[in-house]
């Protein structure tokens, strides 16, 4: 078992503050399924780790038949779990997340998760991921994303960077003391062409 697998294994427990960032994770997919238009939904999650927080929504919510899509993971172990269990519809890639190249035939998407990266990444690629949203979204479509309040709580900072993209803010929900935030936005601005072969951002040492 690798640490990113025992990572994983705190969603079993419904208490843990990892399930519960999952519960409002899933409450913005399904929101930003609701505000879709009919027909085809293009997915796009990064970093998907095994799926959990797109997969189940999938599997229950009206729209889920509609969605088509591309779950990027790197861990091997992660990504074979969501594999396993993603309908035909959506694609398992294992590769980095990290670079546009993952993106290129997925993107622009009307639904974008940035789940799981922005606390295990420098500022400067946060700030460098946010701004190329307009290249993975398409103009009305959602990007759900996950950063820890504690201190330096720097998800003000993160909230302004998404304003500055285009993105409107449709929902911001933190834990009751500083610990796990979900956030969630619609793009407004037009969406443009997406960068060939852009490093985007990269994991740092803990």
């Amino acid at each position: 078992m690798n640490d990113w697998t025992e990572w994983h294994g705190a969603y079993d427990d419904p208490d843990s503050p990892l399930s519960q960032r999952l519960l409002a994770v899933q409450q913005q997919i399904r929101l930003a399924l609701d505000r879709t238009s009919p027909g085809q939904v293009r997915l796009l999650s990064l970093c998907a780790g095994q799926g959990r927080d797109v997969l189940p929504v999938l599997a229950t919510h009206p729209r889920g038949a509609d969605v088509t899509g591309r779950l990027v993971e790197l861990d091997p172990d992660l990504s074979a779990v969501a594999r396993s269990v993603a309908p035909a519809s959506v694609e398992v890639v294992e590769g980095d997340a990290g670079t546009t190249a993952a993106c290129r035939g997925a993107a622009p998407a009307d639904v974008l998760l940035l789940c799981g990266i922005f606390g295990n990444i420098s500022d400067e690629d946060i700030a460098r991921t946010i701004a190329a949203v307009p290249a993975l979204l398409v103009e009305g479509g959602t990007v759900v994303w996950t950063r820890s309040t504690r201190a330096p709580d720097v998800t003000p900072r993160l909230r302004s960077w998404f304003s500055d993209a285009g993105v409107a803010e449709t929902a911001f929900v933190a834990a009751p003391r500083p610990g796990w935030a979900v956030g969630a936005g619609v793009l407004r601005a037009p969406s443009v062409p997406l960068e060939r072969d852009r490093r985007l951002f990269g994991f740092v040492e803990a």
